[in-house]
């Protein structure tokens, strides 16, 4: 038994040891018959090859939706009651159109007084006239009585004392013209002053009539029937101007400069159904001390599907042009910058410095370091140092 122990053990040991060489010496063999060393294999390494792409440059921002411009309706007399609402909430009004009727009963009395003043003061006006007309025409007999008598004191048929007295009749009767002219003056002053008094209250008497400054919805109503029209309390209605809503939206400091009226946005509101458009139309000027965020209104295209006070998130399309790019896992960084691994035509990895633009998605654009066509590797973190050579495995999934 110990004999034939020995034996199989011999020869699994010399088979184990033909197992281990032979390939060793395949090698060997196959290098000699070639004439050269044995062949390296080189490690398999994903690249990529740089092409032009389009690219979006997007810029995320939330806000609440609210009126492009709200217009407050305040009445434009004091103190009369309201005595019909002809709006509501949610009513869509025309510019002029009526929203509400105050008091008239104050008004028309006043009128009436107004009218009254008028009518007697187009009276006194005419007494006046005929004062002066009167007075006027005895001014000038008066004036002829003078002229006659100077005549006939120069020929000494008249005497001193009559040429004074006529003199002075006809400076009498001229004084007396010139205190109907003014009585005349300040008749039509009245008068005048009754006109504007009855114009205005004509006046007040059309805008007892409240009526829309604009067209738009109604958003708010906090007039009463009985209530008492005044300015200095809340506004009777609030409209928003054409029914124009934007989106005001929070945009950090990093990205506000990047912004732009006029770019293209797509919002998504909280219980809409569709994703909406609209548009940059204004970016403030100013940035939040407290929160470091800037403001961008955007106008959007269809308000009646959202409303005021909704919350919404917005895409905002910054940039969008064809670019060389590369994925965004070709490139690193380091102290000197972004940098990527590109490989030359002998097949070696060398590393290249890049200056970084728009990234979009998986893709970030390359202004500088790279031409459309060269091939980098895929994973800038991959086993490879500059100087090595790989074999290349193109990256379908980046390609495409």
């Amino acid at each position: 038994m110990s004999t034939k122990i020995v034996l199989s053990v011999s020869v699994l040991a010399l088979m184990v040891g033909l197992g281990t060489i032979a390939p060793v010496l395949a090698q060997e063999t196959e290098a000699a018959e070639t004439g050269g060393e044995a062949q390296i294999v080189l490690p398999a390494i994903t690249v990529s090859t740089v092409t032009k792409r389009p690219l979006r440059d997007m810029v995320l921002a939330s806000g609440l939706i609210g009126a492009v411009e709200e217009v407050q309706v305040q009445p434009l007399i004091e103190g009369q009651p309201i005595e019909t609402l002809q709006a509501e909430v949610g009513d869509v009004v025309t510019e002029g159109q009526v929203l509400a009727t105050l008091s008239l009963s104050t008004l028309e009395l006043q009128k009436s007084q107004f009218v009254a003043s008028l009518e007697s003061a187009k009276a006194t006006i005419a007494q006046a006239e005929a004062q002066v007309l009167e007075a006027q025409s005895s001014a000038d007999e008066a004036q002829r009585v003078n002229e006659r008598t100077e005549k006939l004191r120069e020929q000494g048929t008249a005497s001193q004392a009559q040429a004074d007295t006529a003199q002075s009749a006809a400076i009498s009767a001229t004084a007396r013209v010139t205190v109907a002219r003014q009585s005349l003056e300040a008749a039509r002053a009245q008068l005048a002053l009754a006109q504007a008094q009855l114009a205005n209250v004509e006046l007040q008497l059309q805008r007892t009539k409240v009526v829309a400054p604009v067209s738009g919805e109604i958003i708010q109503r906090n007039a009463l029937v009985g209530g008492i029209a005044t300015a200095a309390g809340q506004p009777m209605f609030v409209i928003v101007k054409e029914g124009a809503l934007e989106l005001r939206a929070d945009v950090t400091e990093a990205d506000l400069a990047r912004i732009k009226a006029g770019q293209t946005v797509t919002i998504k509101a909280v219980g809409a159904t569709e994703t909406l458009t609209g548009q940059v139309h204004l970016v403030e000027p100013r940035i939040d001390t407290a929160t470091r965020l800037g403001t961008a209104r955007i106008r959007i295209d269809h308000p009646e599907l959202v409303r005021s006070g909704m919350f919404a998130e917005a895409n905002i399309l910054a940039a969008e042009h064809e670019a060389v790019a590369v994925p965004v896992t070709a490139v690193g960084s380091g102290p000197d910058g972004a940098s990527v691994m590109r490989i030359s035509a002998d097949g070696a990895v060398e590393r290249v410095l890049v200056k970084t633009g728009i990234r979009d998605g998986g893709f970030v654009e390359i202004v500088e370091g790279l031409a459309d066509g060269q091939v980098v590797v895929t994973k800038a973190g991959a086993f490879v140092r500059p100087g090595d050579k790989i074999n290349p495995v193109p990256d379908t999934a980046a390609t495409n």
